[in-house]
């Protein structure tokens, strides 16, 4: 019954402090899904599929403006004093996706795996946060066309470095996209749809993720997988509006601490070269860096020579045509 009031009260905090934003296709009148709120320091949060997003002076009372912004739209900045209850983003022609189509001939094909690495050591797992977004590099096949028929995401369901029986139920939501390669980084957003899903407490460990209806094709220069976490999901699968940082006093003043989101990301050492890239998604400039010593020298992970998310692959290999 405590718990009970406890959610109550936090649910009802919510609705007293916070507001509710709709970012809107400004020629279709549509919602924007999954729009990028950026707060102008490196912190930020999304809206949902429904282009709605919470924000409160309450919760971030440091914050002046609000960048909205989402591929193939111009960002807008929007003063948090002033701010419209409908916002509208207009097409950027520079940003909009190109038509991507791909004819997939009904050839014969050989199943391929390229295997994840898993384990089940908190010490050597990477906290996901909203700012962050995780790429890693696969080459193409020589000599076949590849297509992408299944992602394997090594998860660690319990946040605890104990093994539990019983871990915290969670629903969470993650954003997957693909990029070009460009000398051995992340370089352009390839044209296909941002894939939404969810990862829960009651997902495996080698958690398989089926985009084989996607037609994802990787290119001769070979393809960055990337992911990123959105938030927690309702009972409904849609994304929650919560607060997603906490304020910490320190002698230095208030610092704001990112909300880390399970499940966690197993990274490993059992991978000899560097394939993973993570960037800040919130900054402007959003480049990406490599996950080694230039990264960080006083990241345990890199420490460690955990310098690897040990995502793996299932491809289906095109025969050559007759």
């Amino acid at each position: 019954m405590k718990k009970l009031s406890a959610l109550l009260l936090l649910f009802f905090a919510q609705i007293i402090y916070s507001q509710t934003y709709t970012v809107v296709d400004s020629t279709q009148k549509t919602p924007v899904s999954y729009a990028t709120i950026s707060f102008g320091n490196g912190n930020g949060t999304f809206a949902d599929a429904d282009g709605r997003f919470n924000f409160s002076k309450k919760w971030y009372p440091d914050i002046d403006v609000l960048y909205i912004s989402s591929v193939g739209y111009n960002e807008v900045a929007i003063s948090t004093e002033t701010m419209p209850k409908t916002i509208f983003l207009t097409g950027s022609i520079d940003e909009l996706n190109e038509v991507h189509i791909t004819a997939e001939k009904k050839r014969k094909y050989k199943i391929k795996k390229l295997p994840s690495e898993i384990h089940n050591d908190y010490f050597k797992c990477w906290l996901p946060t909203v700012e962050s977004e995780i790429a890693v590099f696969f080459p193409k096949d020589p000599e076949k066309s590849s297509k992408i028929a299944s992602v394997y995401l090594p998860i660690k369901t319990d946040d605890s470095n104990k093994n539990s029986s019983r871990p915290p139920s969670f629903s969470t939501l993650f954003k997957m996209q693909f990029y070009t390669n460009n000398n051995g980084y992340p370089q352009k957003r390839l044209p296909y749809d941002d894939i939404i899903f969810l990862v829960s407490d009651q997902d495996k460990p080698n958690f398989e993720l089926d985009i084989s209806e996607h037609k994802v094709f990787i290119p001769k220069e070979g393809i960055f997988v990337s992911i990123q976490v959105l938030g927690y999901a309702d009972i409904n699968g849609k994304l929650q509006q919560t607060k997603k940082y906490s304020q910490i006093e320190t002698r230095k003043g208030t610092v704001k601490v990112s909300t880390t989101f399970r499940p966690l990301l197993p990274f490993t050492d059992k991978i000899s070269n560097y394939r993973t890239f993570t960037r800040r998604i919130f900054y402007k400039n959003r480049e990406w860096q490599r996950f080694d010593k230039e990264y960080s020298t006083t990241n345990n992970l890199i420490k460690n020579n955990n310098t690897n998310y040990g995502m793996g692959l299932r491809l289906h290999l095109f025969e050559e045509e007759e």
